[in-house]
């Protein structure tokens, strides 16, 4: 079921429309929120609300402190993981950003973030996206889902003096990686899950509960592990082993690095990695990995870092084939920054000027969707241009619209036709050497395009009274 591109309201009653929050009124007034919201993604509320009334009624539902991020997003979440169980393989992508209101001078119970001297929250999410096919290159191509799981934590600083035993007895950081994992449960029958991670994930605990519920992994190394049965440490036996192939890896652009495509040598080797210490003593093993050694070649004059990455996964990588299908997933992990991307930009996530941590907590959780379905216009006309989901989605107006301003394609609407019209709505070129449009242009697109509709809604309603 698509509902990304649903009509704002029917979009906000199916995702928020059966939260838990104690009063029917409070789901109704939800629901008008994260409709408006959706028209107008930005994150302060006067720019949502066009009437003093709605906008009262905002800021009175976010002052309520019974309203809380879990029960908010709770819907959202049902609705992914219900998805999820359909036949398939599903990328559970995980990652943590920082969203910083150091500048909301009158903000309060905000935490601790950054170097210690920011102010704000730190968002942990877990992203499930379908795999709908494979490039020629080995790298998945995939449909949104929606999340699967989401924290938002206000960090406090380490208490001084504290202990090991202390440390380990407190609630963590670390015990929020792959939590999302025990919600979702096992796949079912004819379902693969791939949780993916970054370096932050490499500890014991996220193997130990994707191994406890039959999911497979992804997740990069953090340092040169030592193996089990005191048979040395990773880096050397990945070394030992004969390069499989070369591929290509496209790097995105960061700061102070230009993005660029890296050509890679690829290695894999079978491993069992020692268990550490924990409270209680060594853990056992984990045994029947896979570490696959990602390494530049050649990489060009200037580059400061050459790329290098060893992913451990349970994947089998026997194959050249298959150990290019782990790197490809790997590739595919910066989908979540992407989505942490669409949060910030796209729904203005730390734009607000909410007073109270609650608050903007309460705000955060309907922006959080908002972002989701921000993300999965995208991925909707990549993954499948010929697909007819968009254009169901699209109202009839919404069509005529497009048609009158820009023209009817000549193969007719389809998903990757209807949103790049709308796109250019939203000051996308449409050249030959453009590629597909992003997120941000086809919402701008979208939102020009709402107010065609509403315009034209509200001239046959005038029309009507005035006959």
């Amino acid at each position: 079921m698509c509902t990304f591109l649903s009509p704002p309201a029917q979009w906000a009653q199916y995702e928020f429309g059966f939260a838990q929050l104690g009063d029917p009124r409070r789901n109704k007034r939800l629901v008008n929120v994260a409709t408006k919201l959706a028209v107008n993604p930005g994150g302060t509320l006067p720019q949502a609300f066009a009437s003093w009334a709605e906008l009262k009624g905002a800021y009175r539902l976010f002052n309520q402190p019974q309203l809380t991020y879990a029960n908010i997003l709770a819907p959202h979440l049902e609705n992914t993981r219900r998805l999820c169980r359909q036949s398939g393989e599903y990328l559970i992508i995980e990652d943590t950003t920082l969203l910083d209101y150091s500048g909301s001078v009158a903000a309060l119970e905000l935490g601790v973030i950054g170097d210690g001297n920011g102010r704000g929250f730190e968002l942990h999410s877990a992203l499930a996206v379908r795999v709908e096919g494979w490039t020629l290159e080995q790298r998945p191509e995939g449909v949104v889902v929606g999340l699967v799981g989401q924290q938002c934590d206000c960090p406090r600083p380490r208490p001084r003096g504290e202990t090991e035993a202390q440390r380990w007895r407190r609630p963590r950081k670390s015990q929020r990686w792959a939590a999302a994992l025990k919600e979702i449960g096992p796949p079912p029958q004819g379902c693969q899950y791939i949780y993916m991670a970054d370096r932050e994930a490499d500890f014991y605990e996220p193997f130990q509960i994707c191994q406890q519920l039959g999911l497979a992994w992804i997740i990069r190394a953090r340092c040169d592990r030592r193996l089990a049965d005191e048979t040395g440490h990773l880096e050397a036996i990945l070394a030992q082993q004969r390069v499989m192939g070369q591929m290509t890896v496209e790097l995105r652009a960061r700061p102070g690095q230009a993005a660029r495509t890296a050509i890679v040598e690829v290695r894999a080797a079978r491993v069992d990695l020692d268990g550490p210490w924990r409270l209680g003593g060594w853990q056992p093993p984990l045994r029947g990995l896979w570490a696959v050694e990602v390494k530049e070649v050649d990489a060009p004059a200037g580059v400061q870092e050459p790329l290098h990455w060893i992913l451990l996964t349970s994947l089998p990588c026997q194959s050249w084939a298959a150990a290019q299908r782990v790197v490809g997933r790997y590739t595919a992990r910066w989908w979540i920054e992407e989505y942490h991307k669409a949060l910030k930009t796209g729904a203005g996530a730390e734009q607000s000027q909410l007073e109270r941590g609650y608050r903007l907590e309460s705000l955060l959780a309907v922006l959080a969707v908002v972002a989701v379905r921000l993300l999965a216009t995208k991925f909707l006309a990549r993954t499948r241009p010929e697909g007819l989901e968009a254009v169901e989605s699209f109202s009839a107006e919404a069509l005529a619209i497009l048609e009158k301003k820009l023209g009817r394609p000549k193969g007719g609407w389809n998903n990757q036709s209807v949103l790049t019209a709308t796109a250019r709505l939203g000051g996308f070129l449409a050249r030959k050497h453009d590629g597909l449009p992003g997120w941000q242009t086809i919402w701008r697109g979208w939102h020009r395009l709402m107010w065609m509709c509403e315009g034209v809604e509200t001239l046959k309603r005038n029309s009507r009274t005035c006959g």
